[in-house]
């Protein structure tokens, strides 16, 4: 957390800061431990100033702020970073700070509660290997075919699997638990023991399930760490089916239970009553995520 969703809201509420010239990159008085930075802040001020910020990417759960040299500015939040246009939180947990000629948006403020996040410079050819090489395709445009070329032959249970920044990037804890339950998978299912139906339920899942919660800006947490770029809240809390619901009743059948469980040292919700290893329940029979379906839920 942040995941695809938080960050491409994210990037969506600084795109207006494409256009501007970088007139200073600075880190504001923090009592924290600093956050790790490549390169130092002062060679990060004195590469990017004068520069145009030409677009503001995402790749898995990284922001990229491209400039017009090539060079790339890669914020990867972490647990509790995010980027902003409006006042921080609090000014104790800043941790970088971009002002921005023009008009419109003239700062940027990168605000990181536990210090967890990076921010790194990289020249084209240096992104292209450290970023592009090492993540895989995104989690919105990969193809049921691509999903299954990478996971199919894997003997990791699918729920650790999907967390493989290497293979799909950008789906994280909370999100794999929500597809998963939307595409009636036990998480707990072997990669290689699943069936050409069920690869394409989970394909489906990831597309509706990432989608949806991008419309709703993403989550916000019981913490209340993680806010858009305004520092607002996220919605898509309120549409969660399984995450951090043990003990309650399924929303789907009724009848189970949301079970906990632990996997790679994360925790996993789901329910076994719907989720089972043989696939498909028959309460999946109704299609889930239809507009009136999702309504009730929320």
């Amino acid at each position: 957390m942040p995941e695809l969703p938080e960050v491409e809201t994210m990037r969506r509420g600084v795109l207006d800061a494409a256009g501007r010239r970088v007139e200073s990159v600075t880190v504001p008085p923090c009592a924290c431990r600093p956050i790790a930075m490549s390169p130092s802040q002062r060679q990060l001020d004195r590469r990017m100033k004068g520069r145009r910020i030409d677009g503001i990417d995402r790749r898995g759960k990284r922001l990229v702020i491209v400039l017009d040299n090539q060079d790339r500015l890669v914020i990867e939040p972490r647990m509790t970073g995010i980027l902003l246009v409006a006042d921080p939180p609090d000014v104790d947990h800043l941790r970088l700070q971009m002002d921005l000629s023009g008009a419109g948006v003239n700062r940027l403020w990168f605000w990181d509660r536990r210090g967890l996040g990076t921010v790194t410079l990289y020249r084209e050819d240096e992104y292209r290997t450290a970023i592009d090489q090492r993540l895989g395709v995104d989690a919105l445009q990969i193809s049921t075919e691509q999903l299954r070329q990478k996971l199919s032959s894997s003997r990791r249970c699918i729920k650790v699997a999907l967390l493989d920044q290497s293979a799909v990037a950008g789906i994280g804890n909370l999100y794999a638990a929500e597809i998963l339950f939307a595409a009636g998978v036990d998480p707990r299912t072997r990669c290689d023991r699943l069936t050409g139906p069920q690869w394409r339920r989970i394909h489906d899942q990831i597309g509706l399930i990432l989608e949806d919660a991008i419309r709703h800006e993403g989550s916000t947490l019981s913490d209340g760490t993680y806010r858009n770029a305004l520092n607002d809240p996220g919605g898509y809390q309120n549409c969660h089916r399984v995450y951090d619901r043990a003990g309650q009743a399924c929303p789907r059948c009724r009848d189970g239970e949301i079970r906990r469980i632990v996997q790679a040292q994360r925790s996993t919700f789901f329910c076994p009553r719907c989720q089972r290893r043989s696939g498909l329940h028959s309460t999946l029979r109704e299609d889930f995520h239809s507009h009136d379906r999702s309504a009730s839920l929320r």
